[in-house]
């Protein structure tokens, strides 16, 4: 990727691949867009599927937490160290091999039959998603010179329309006919693979030459303190974001039929609707960074959805299903922007930074549902989202962010 001459024509296994105006490889960014939609498709049908698992095995909420504990564990620990070690010396293979452990777990989840089989098969899952973000964050970066809050937006909006519509699959094609039907989602898998190893022959061509021109040679605009403090506040954001999804996320299906008494399919139905919630949020909030500033976004992301939050344990269904969308909305805007704003603190690591926030966010999330299944059967899942809306509040700290002028990474 040594030049920005929209006529230059990729020299790699993807020969023919032609630079937008904007020197933007657009068949490769919509090609691991699309890995990450099957990625996190393929994750969502897992806790789609847990009132189901939950009745078929008489588990407790604490034990779906630990579902999830296993799951999102697995998917965190390992990323921030590929993410820092493929900074230095690129992985493509990771890519299509991560897609392979999926492909693994899915299958193995359809046929498990007992309790720690489950677990086995979400480590599986769990391992596949930590080896694929950090690489196709790189990548999305690489094919979209100069444009990065729209390439980040644009690698995880992907992921979000997948998670949302892995819940309406798994309501249509799991639900109604039973466990061994989540093989059906093997087929993505493998398109996912194809695509994917399309994509590392690019970049296995692409990554050194994106490198040499200067990203590793590039130095903070702040100082050492300055990016600490703004590292921390960032990880207390991701915390309060994410701890809030994650009851979201794992325990709504739950809410709905608890307080409102709606079947489980339906509850698919309102999931869905969060879930393309904030996958719309998601792609708009990479742009507007681009155009307004990541610290802008972020504010307005966190606290602009505490209102939102704070009202929707009292609303009635209709309205919990609005606040429900908007709140999903509001929130999923900041990390296309988190991500982007932090690799702008730490030019030349975008694996390490992307890894480790992607990690962050799987841990956080894994450790949220076990502390809140545990909370919700001792004291029942409204209390459980009545003290969740105050987590958005922690939004607050973005006033503790230095300001950024201008992208430090490479163009």
């Amino acid at each position: 990727m040594g030049t920005n001459n929209p006529t230059h024509k990729a020299t790699s296994a993807g020969a023919g691949i032609t630079r937008t105006a904007h020197g933007m490889v657009l068949p490769v960014l919509v090609a691991v867009t699309m890995g990450h939609l099957i990625n996190d498709l393929i994750q969502a049908v897992l806790p789609a599927i847990y009132p189901m698992l939950k009745v078929n095995y008489h588990l407790s909420f604490f034990e779906i937490g630990i579902i999830t504990l296993v799951y999102q564990v697995s998917a965190s620990l390992l990323q921030p160290l590929i993410g820092w070690y493929s900074d230095r010396r690129p992985q493509p293979w990771l890519l299509p091999a991560g897609m392979v452990s999926i492909l693994a777990g899915v299958v193995l989840l359809a046929y498990a039959q007992t309790f720690p089989l489950i677990l086995v098969a979400s480590t599986l899952i769990g391992i596949g998603s930590s080896t694929f973000h950090p690489e196709g964050s790189r990548v999305a970066l690489m094919s979209s010179p100069g444009r990065f809050g729209l390439a980040q937006s644009t690698f995880q909006v992907g992921g979000n329309a997948g998670s949302a519509l892995g819940p309406l699959l798994a309501a249509a094609v799991v639900i109604p006919f039973g466990q061994t039907h989540v093989v059906w989602f093997a087929l993505p898998a493998v398109v996912a693979i194809v695509l994917l190893h399309y994509v590392s022959r690019w970049y296995s061509q692409q990554s050194g030459l994106f490198w040499k021109r200067g990203g590793q040679a590039l130095t903070p605009v702040h100082s050492r303190q300055q990016i600490l403090l703004a590292l921390g506040v960032l990880g207390m954001l991701v915390f309060s974001k994410y701890v809030y999804m994650a009851s979201l996320h794992n325990f709504l299906t739950f809410y709905m039929m608890e307080r409102f008494q709606v079947s489980i399919g339906a509850s698919q139905i309102y999931l869905f609707l969060f879930l393309g919630a904030v996958a719309a949020g998601t792609f708009l909030g990479g742009p507007i960074g681009d155009r307004l500033g990541r610290k802008a976004v972020i504010w307005f992301s966190i606290l602009g959805a505490a209102p939102f939050a704070l009202i929707l344990p009292y609303a009635d269904l209709f309205w919990t299903a609005v606040l429900t969308v908007v709140t999903g909305f509001i929130l999923a805007s900041a990390f296309s922007a988190i991500i982007v704003y932090a690799q702008e603190l730490i030019p030349g690591n975008p694996g390490l930074i992307a890894g480790g926030f992607f990690g962050l966010m799987f841990g956080i999330g894994g450790i949220a549902a076990v502390f809140l299944g545990w909370m919700a059967d001792l004291e029942g899942i409204v209390t459980v989202y009545r003290l969740c809306a105050f987590l958005p509040l922690l939004g607050i700290l973005t006033i503790f962010l230095p300001s950024q002028e201008k992208s430090r990474l490479p163009e």
